[in-house]
C-alpha cells in the first residue's frame, strides 16, 4: 500500500498545480506522472482525497470533458457548482468548452 500512497501524494501535487477555471484529464495526470494507463488510479486517489482541503479535485474530468466523478461528491451536482464558481460552464455533466480550458501538465509544466 506504500507505493499507492506515493502514487495518490504525487497525483495531489499535480492536482493542485491546475490553474483556477481550468481543467484536465485523470489520464493527462497518469500520462506526466509517467504512468499511461493509471488514469483510474488517479481517479481513486482523488476520490481519497476529499478529506484534504487544498486538493481541486473538481478539476480532473475523464477524457472527453465528461464530470465522472461527480458521485464522489457532497451531492449530485456539488462538482459541477464547484466548477461552474470557477467559471467553467458544464452543460449535461460536460464542460462545454473543454479543448479552450483543457490544462495538458506535459505541456505546461
Amino acid at each position: 500500500m506504500a507505493g499507492n500512497d506515493n502514487f495518490f501524494q504525487k497525483v495531489y501535487e499535480v492536482v493542485r498545480l491546475i490553474p483556477y477555471g481550468r481543467v484536465t484529464s485523470y489520464g493527462a495526470v497518469a500520462r506526466y506522472l509517467g504512468s499511461s494507463g493509471s488514469a483510474r488510479m488517479v481517479g481513486w486517489a482523488l476520490n481519497s482525497s476529499h478529506k484534504l482541503e487544498d486538493v481541486p479535485a473538481q478539476r480532473v474530468v475523464n477524457r472527453m470533458g465528461i464530470l465522472t466523478g461527480k458521485h464522489h461528491f457532497g451531492g449530485t451536482t456539488a462538482m459541477q457548482q464547484m466548477l461552474e464558481s470557477e467559471g467553467v460552464k458544464v452543460k449535461e455533466n460536460t464542460v462545454c468548452n473543454f479543448r479552450e480550458i483543457f490544462w495538458d501538465p506535459n505541456l505546461e509544466l
